[in-house]
């Protein structure tokens, strides 16, 4: 069992996420490291950061990341994997930079990371390892001695991501009224980016059409829907919509948005809707607003019966779930036989970024990749 749950050569795991303001005062100085060098003038960041004034000034991300922060060392100290699990943000305390250098100081020299996000994307990935190369520049600009960083792979497809959404679709649809369940359709929502960003995320022999970005959702959506199928004996029409669009209008951006699909749905006669945020780790403020509060607002206004299914968040079988990445990855760095977990038709994603996966908007280094400077 030791053997098995050796992580050498790692010697730490880094949850590494988005951040948000823990109160009023906290909002627009978050929107302010969000937005920087965008030249986005402070009345309007005050305009934007209503949705966060609505829930007292408070992100609800962090808080869900100290849960699954629990969640984790409680799995790995009952799994008797022996790895500190540190934590650090982009935007947000406890900043990236600060957290590598408690690390540091720690004697942390191989570190793994896993971050708040699924799938692969501009914004899911890459500008999560540009950042982490950012902070790595600080640090090396300070005069210390640098960890090597690895990142674990996209683990949408892995059975500890799925299990807890098929489950939480299935309470929601039992919770619609009787009358209108069988015939519910599914909505799976995930953030929407720039049909450029979509179009070459993932690696180059992904790139086209929606890139892994939308193939990849496809396969999640397409996984749970079969699994309801599968436990209900009911085939429920599904359909991959997208929330939280940010961008200037004249930029295409993915579509339908969950408001208008809700409308769509609602005009074709469809008697109730779930809405299942597969794209989305945690219930934070995307799903709290775009969804609890927006759509919901949306189907209340048209009568359309509708629920929205949790998110994964700290359910043990996805701390589990990060507990076999964590061994998968350690096993492959160390040339020990493994056979990673994954669902559906993509398979398991890769270990190293390749070069070319999900570029930036503009040249830019990036950790934990082939391309890294800091290999």
């Amino acid at each position: 069992m030791r053997d098995a749950l050796d992580a050498t050569p790692y010697d730490a795991l880094l949850l590494l996420s988005f951040g948000g303001p823990e109160g009023p005062d906290d909002v627009v100085p978050f929107l302010e490291n969000v937005t920087r060098g965008r030249g986005i003038p402070k009345e309007r960041l005050k305009e934007v950061g209503q949705h966060y004034f609505l829930f007292g000034g408070v992100s609800p991300i962090n808080d869900q990341n100290r849960a699954l922060l629990d969640a984790l060392r409680k799995d790995f100290a009952e799994h008797g994997l022996d790895l500190p699990v540190y934590w650090g943000n982009r935007n947000w305390g406890p900043y990236l930079t600060d957290t590598l250098r408690e690390m540091v100081a720690d004697g942390r020299r191989r570190v793994l990371v896993l971050a708040t996000s699924a799938y692969a994307s501009y914004s899911g990935c890459r500008q999560y390892r540009e950042d982490l190369a950012g902070a790595l520049a600080t640090l090396e600009g300070d005069g210390l001695e640098l960890p090597r960083i690895d990142k674990l792979r996209h683990y949408f497809n892995h059975p500890g991501f799925l299990e807890p959404m098929i489950e939480g679709l299935l309470k929601s649809l039992a919770e619609l009224p009787e009358d209108v369940r069988a015939g519910a359709h599914l909505a799976f929502t995930t953030h929407s980016i720039p049909n450029a960003s979509a179009d070459t995320s993932g690696p180059v022999e992904d790139h086209g059409d929606g890139g892994a970005y939308v193939r990849q959702h496809l396969d999640v959506a397409r996984l749970v829907a079969d699994a309801v199928r599968e436990r209900t004996g009911i085939d429920h029409p599904w359909q991959l919509v997208y929330q939280s669009r940010s961008g200037a209008p004249h930029i295409p951006w993915l579509e339908p948005d969950i408001c208008d699909h809700l409308e769509e749905l609602h005009g074709a006669g469809v008697p109730a809707v779930v809405m299942a945020p597969i794209g989305f780790v945690s219930d934070h403020m995307e799903v709290l607003y775009d969804l609890d509060t927006e759509a919901t607002a949306k189907a209340e206004e048209l009568g359309l019966p509708v629920r929205r299914s949790a998110t994964v968040g700290a359910d043990p079988r996805f701390a589990a779930a990060i507990r076999e990445l964590v061994l998968e990855r350690a096993a492959a760095d160390s040339a020990r036989d493994v056979t990673p977990c994954a669902l559906g038709a993509l398979g398991p994603s890769h270990n190293l970024c390749p070069v070319g996966c999900c570029p930036a908007r503009a040249p830019k280094p990036a950790a934990a990749g082939a391309d890294s400077p800091y290999a």
